[in-house]
């Protein structure tokens, strides 16, 4: 499995306040680039997987929203999430 326990606890740990604060939009916006960066990688192989391009279209919408959230809620900590991820806007 490419999502280990151990790897969402570094994930959340990493951006998240503490490793088991698994609401925070950053832990979430982090998390959902982990996955979309692993089904890019399986769609490059596998141009034909559709159903893996319909959830890659979906996390990235959940992702685009959560980011929209952060934005309107606090811009500081949009902008510092957006430098640590490496997310083009």
């Amino acid at each position: 499995m490419y999502l280990s326990a151990e790897k969402k606890t570094e994930i959340f740990n990493e951006f998240g306040k503490t490793a088991t604060d698994t609401g925070s939009a950053e832990g979430q916006i982090a998390l959902f680039t982990f996955r979309i960066k692993h089904l890019t990688d399986h769609l490059k192989e596998n141009k034909k997987d559709l159903s893996t391009m319909r959830a890659l279209v979906r996390l990235v919408g959940k992702r685009r929203k959560l980011l929209d959230y952060l934005k309107s809620k606090d811009i500081e900590r949009y902008r510092e999430i957006i430098k640590k991820l490496g997310i083009r806007k």
